[in-house]
């Protein structure tokens, strides 16, 4: 299939999704996130040469969200190795991103690392190594490396607003705690967590993390600067398949067919292997907590570039 020009592609996209009247509704049990227009659209593509194309309101910072259990689950991998699966599992859910129902059956063990109660386990191997603050430190420093940019920063405000208003996620993390899954206080845990979650990024700054995963665990193709193995950057992108859109994986595998990471803040991350990090933000949500104009935009996408890893063309 030939390669179209990608910046006539983004801007394509833009304009179709600027018609679309399906928008969704903005995450509004977070009040900082209740606040986001509802109008902003943002798309950035990096290639695997590292040209950068970009629409809308790609260089906007928002609230990454859950698209940050990548980022935090490649650095305890990097503390503890494969140990970490035996407190989390491999598995998709079925089940909203924060839902309580299968820790009962599974003995708090989380059914994977991005739905919330696995991201709770994941801040706790963190808090293994380092107090809160070092984390925090280690997590921005981890971020600047593989985006290449130190203006990357936490949301104050957002991580204080999930954590006034974060109850369900303190049940998950009490109902662990219960099992002996959670090693830390649930108060040291989430603070954390939320932390985490509370990450501001634009869609370039998004893609351009990204791109590790793109080449096979290497900062950038041709280099021999590694983050991961490529085994392990593998792993994650399988991971962001079967489990990157909660419940709604598997619909997004069908549309998409791109291992991709989700977050209520209406950003996702996809990554086309070996040809480019996608990022894409709007905020309004669909019924499973994913970007509603996100995802038709990411399906639009290899319908233009042929991109899916099930394309039989090759």
């Amino acid at each position: 299939m030939k390669q179209p020009d990608l910046q006539i592609v983004v801007d394509q996209i833009a304009d179709e999704m600027a018609q679309q009247s399906e928008r969704g509704v903005v995450a509004d049990y977070i009040p900082t996130l209740a606040s986001v227009s509802p109008s902003h659209f943002g798309m950035t593509i990096i290639d695997h040469d590292g040209n950068c194309y970009m629409s809308g309101d790609a260089d906007v910072a928002f609230s990454i969200q859950s698209i940050s259990k990548v980022f935090s689950l490649t650095m305890a991998l990097g503390f503890v190795g494969d140990g970490l699966w035996s407190r989390v599992g491999r598995e998709p859910s079925g089940s909203a991103f924060n839902s309580i129902v299968q820790l009962e059956w599974e003995q708090g063990i989380p059914r994977n690392p991005f739905i919330n109660a696995g991201a709770i386990v994941v801040a706790d191997i963190l808090l293994g190594r380092y107090e809160p603050r070092e984390i925090l430190g280690e997590f921005l420093r981890f971020m600047h490396t593989v985006t290449g940019d130190d203006t990357i920063t936490i949301d104050e405000a957002v991580a204080k607003s999930e954590n006034e208003t974060g109850f369900r996620n303190r049940a998950l993390a009490n109902y662990m705690r219960a099992y002996g899954n959670i090693e830390n206080t649930v108060e040291r845990n989430l603070g954390v967590y939320f932390h985490l979650c509370s990450l501001s990024m634009s869609c370039h700054q998004l893609a351009s993390a990204g791109r590790y995963l793109m080449c096979g665990g290497r900062r950038a193709p041709g280099t021999s600067d590694t983050i991961i193995s490529q085994q392990r950057a593998k792993r994650i992108l399988a991971l962001m398949m079967m489990c990157g859109h909660y419940d709604g994986s598997g619909e997004f595998a069908y549309r998409v067919g791109l291992p991709g990471k989700s977050g209520v803040g209406g950003g996702i991350l996809a990554i086309a292997p070996g040809i480019a990090s996608i990022a894409v933000w709007f905020p309004g949500l669909n019924s499973q907590g994913n970007s509603q104009l996100g995802s038709n935009a990411l399906e639009r996408l290899v319908e233009l570039t042929g991109w899916s890893v099930f394309r039989t063309d090759q």
